[in-house]
């Protein structure tokens, strides 16, 4: 049996994951692993001044561009036959709007750095930790990958910096938090709720 994508970015600080962490990080690449998991956002957030960028964001598929709280939301987790990635399809269901899908991958650079790719070749080099039993996520920087090379782009100048978090609660429940925080102006977006584990395939 091959290591999930995560036993290979964390090596043997996955053993330090909180067991609820693991079972949703289960998905091996070459393979048609697949999982989800549902909960509710507490809170989905964007200041004033991110809305000016909200735009741009869609282009890309990067933000999610409403504001709400409790919104009931599906991750949808699934690799490839194809390739070593990791594939995400976030799912809010805005009561009074459409039902609004984030998609993104996730490449394995080297030693615990991943990239999050969404649309065009635009990502997110992030540094992947383990701390009190959760998942932790901080930025590196953006990239534009053209012809198959990634090259800096100075995102962060207006958007800030990431930081993300997947935390255990319990044997069947973990809470997940997400920020955008420029050192200017603040909390740009702020994404956070809780979630259990459903349906799994492998």
């Amino acid at each position: 049996m091959s290591e999930s994508i995560f036993q290979k970015v964390l090596a043997e600080n996955w053993q330090n994951l909180g067991s609820i962490i693991q079972q949703h990080y289960f998905l091996r690449p070459y393979s048609e692993d697949y999982i989800c998991v549902s909960g509710e956002m507490s809170e989905v957030y964007h200041s004033t001044i991110a809305k000016l960028f909200i735009p741009f964001g869609l282009l890309f598929g990067s933000v999610v561009p409403y504001r709400a709280n409790n919104v009931p939301i599906d991750v949808h987790y699934n690799s490839s036959k194809d390739n070593a990635n990791l594939y995400w399809d976030r799912l809010f269901k805005f009561s009074d709007r459409k039902h609004f899908h984030f998609k993104s991958h996730m490449e394995h650079v080297q030693g615990n750095e991943v990239i999050e790719f969404v649309r065009f070749g635009v990502g997110i080099r992030l540094a992947v930790t383990v701390e009190d039993g959760a998942m932790i996520f901080r930025d590196k920087g953006y990239v534009w990958r053209i012809f198959g090379k990634c090259i800096p782009i100075p995102i962060s100048l207006f958007l800030g910096n990431a930081y993300v978090e997947e935390r255990p609660i319990d044997q069947h429940s973990f809470s997940m938090k997400m920020t955008l925080k420029h050192p200017l102006f603040g909390i740009m977006f702020r994404y956070r709720g809780t979630f259990r584990l459903g349906s799994t395939s492998a």
